[in-house]
């Protein structure tokens, strides 16, 4: 491996589902850079609820490991989050973890790194084009699944839905993974003639000022002949709620989400959106932080599954998602405690 410290992947397959058991080699693989375990993460924003959430989880969980942590937020520039690497590796840290505004451009931040011995967990987003040494997400497609089987649970043979579709960034591999699970479930139904796509557009940079654009123009173009609006995720259903409540339309369209913010809960609770889909951060924060740690500290690692990254298949830990609607939300992100009910309803 030369100068490099990545992952090397043991040969050797437990079982059929099992996975693969990763150990660390290379330049820094018989001493650690530290007495305690320093952690690098790179954040492209914490400008929305959600990944103030995710910050908070992990620091806690690898305080409870005896980690240190060093945090950088880009505010969803690359030239910003690229500079944030290199001060993380410039400090010397043990193990690097970059939740990527633009997975494409993190590929050289993945060869800095490892120009310095230094392995890269990819969290929540894939970073595309490099030799990443973990991945660590929700299941992607089933998300997009999930949100277009809604919408296609609520029709009836005699129904010809119309929709609007507002997907996430582009920039964003996970946005394109959610359209993909969401057109398994809708092509068919397309070519059937049960469903429409009347408008749909990529909202920049997740916006819900951008998502309330392609709204506007959508209604602009059909009127309010629109029976469901698929938006890709929260923030993004929020954009595109307030331009159906400008023109009368907020509770009388299906919507989608994605992430249960809390405003978006609080949305569903009353009616103006129907549902978003529950991926408990805490789950991921927490099982990212435990990965960052071993990584850290030259332990090794079972991953059970593999995501293509159009440069090599990166080892990856997937966990499961969940459908929240006004009729679960007790059951779901209250009993996990991760919204408070007086919070939802508003009490």
């Amino acid at each position: 491996m030369g100068l490099r410290s990545i992952l090397t992947i043991v040969s050797f397959i437990l079982s059929v589902a099992t996975g693969i058991l990763l150990s660390r080699s290379g330049k820094t693989a018989n001493e650690p850079r530290h007495e305690r375990p320093v952690i690098g993460l790179s954040m492209d924003t914490l400008k929305e609820e959600r990944w103030i959430s995710d910050r908070d989880f992990f620091l806690a969980q690898a305080k409870s490991l005896g980690a240190e942590v060093l945090v950088r937020s880009a505010n969803s520039d690359d030239t910003r989050q690229l500079r944030d690497v290199e001060s993380l590796i410039t400090a010397g840290v043990d193990a690097l973890v970059i939740i990527p505004h633009n997975g494409e451009a993190m590929a050289r931040a993945v060869e800095m790194a490892h120009r310095e011995g230094i392995p890269v967990l990819s969290y929540d987003r894939l970073i595309t084009g490099a030799e990443t040494d973990l991945y660590i997400t929700f299941d992607n497609l089933k998300v997009g699944e999930l949100q277009a089987k809604f919408l296609a649970d609520r029709l009836t043979s005699r129904e010809r839905m119309r929709i609007v579709r507002i997907y996430g960034a582009k920039t964003d591999n996970n946005a394109r993974l959610f359209k993909q699970g969401q057109d398994q479930v809708l092509q068919p139904l397309i070519d059937a003639g049960k469903m429409e796509v009347i408008f749909e557009d990529w909202a920049e940079d997740w916006k819900p000022e951008n998502a309330k654009k392609i709204m506007n123009a959508a209604i602009t173009k059909a009127g309010p002949q629109i029976d469901a609006v698929l938006a890709s995720n929260d923030g993004t259903a929020g954009g595109a709620i307030q331009a159906l409540l400008e023109e009368g339309l907020s509770g009388k369209i299906l919507v989608t989400g994605q992430d249960a913010d809390l405003a978006a809960c609080q949305r569903i609770a009353a009616g103006s959106q129907s549902m978003t889909i529950y991926k408990p951060v805490k789950q991921l924060a927490t099982a990212a932080a435990d990965l960052a740690y071993k990584l850290a500290t030259q332990r090794p690692i079972l991953a059970k599954h593999e995501t293509p990254n159009g440069k090599h298949p990166v080892p990856s830990v997937w966990l499961d998602v969940t459908t929240v609607t006004q009729d679960n939300l007790r059951a779901t992100v209250i009993a996990d405690g991760f919204r408070k009910e007086e919070d939802v309803f508003r009490k």
